[in-house]
């Protein structure tokens, strides 16, 4: 008796010494320790915190439905329902959308092109490119960032940042896209009604490369919704919420996403769940086999 006696403080002593260490109540570790924690609990500690390496990894971008994607490629048979559920039951959750505004001005005395974009349908790459203008904020003053994405795969195929509202900026990431990817004539380049697009120096810049202008009908905002998604998306994902102490700060932030984040990793829902990258690359594939 005398013996059981000492037992049982030694162990108390033990469970006391853990408690203070844990930071958790004597109550409560016995709590636990009678009522074990069951599979299907266990299984949810499991996925909430692979949920939360791939939130993470997403930028805190990814909803349930590109987490439920990941999870799946790696191995895990769950529904997007029960993904739904722990993620809103742990507070995991996208970042929240915002409005932005539209930066080119249509108002000038050039010449306009026709909209052409409605009656194609996008079957391969280099088909249309879409192209617009936004600006993001910095200490420095405003930064103008131009993108030219391939409707076949969402991919921003060009890009260019400026401090200024020029036709400069188009013209660059005109210079960029083609030759990167060195497409054949008649490719249809669609945007808004910009000066910077309906200049004569860019128009001719198309010209030269056997190019099809194509522009946005006056007043429609959603002629050119690919490209003004790109816009929200990126506003949202990277720039909101960040404070860009100088333009360079904020081109380093724009670079990296672009090309790192969006172009080759972060999932598309018309894509199949793919990023720009992966879905190319596998339409490529299919072609070989």
């Amino acid at each position: 008796m005398k013996y059981k006696f000492i037992e049982s403080y030694r162990s108390e002593f033990e469970v006391g010494k853990m408690c203070r260490a844990l930071g958790v109540s004597r109550s409560g570790y016995y709590a636990w320790w009678k009522n074990p924690k069951s599979r299907r609990e266990k299984e949810n500690e499991e996925l909430v915190g692979e949920i939360r390496e791939i939130h993470e990894k997403s930028r805190y971008t990814y909803g349930s439905p590109r987490v439920h994607v990941e999870l799946q490629e790696k191995g895990y048979l769950i529904g997007r329902n029960r993904v739904a559920r722990l993620m809103k039951n742990n507070n995991i959750r996208a970042k929240t959308k915002k409005k932005f505004k539209i930066t080119t001005h249509s108002k000038h005395g050039y010449p306009v092109a026709k909209n052409i974009l409605r009656d194609i349908q996008v079957k391969y790459p280099n088909q249309i490119w879409v192209s617009d203008i936004t600006y993001v904020r910095t200490f420095e003053g405003w930064l103008y960032l131009c993108i030219i994405m391939d409707l076949y795969s969402r991919n921003i195929v060009g890009w260019s940042m400026e401090e200024r509202l020029t036709k400069e900026i188009v013209l660059k990431s005109l210079d960029m896209a083609y030759a990167r990817r060195n497409p054949l004539e008649g490719l249809i380049f669609h945007s808004d009604r910009g000066s910077q697009y309906a200049s004569e120096v860019f128009r001719r810049s198309l010209l030269q490369k056997g190019f099809v202008a194509s522009m946005s009908g006056k007043g429609n905002c959603y002629d050119n919704a690919h490209a003004e998604s790109f816009f929200h998306t990126i506003k949202v994902e990277e720039v909101y919420g960040k404070t860009y102490r100088s333009r360079e700060e904020a081109k380093s932030s724009i670079f990296e996403y672009i090309e790192v984040f969006y172009n080759r990793v972060r999932k598309h829902s018309q894509l199949g769940y793919m990023s720009p990258y992966h879905f190319e690359l596998q339409k490529e594939l299919q072609k070989v086999a």
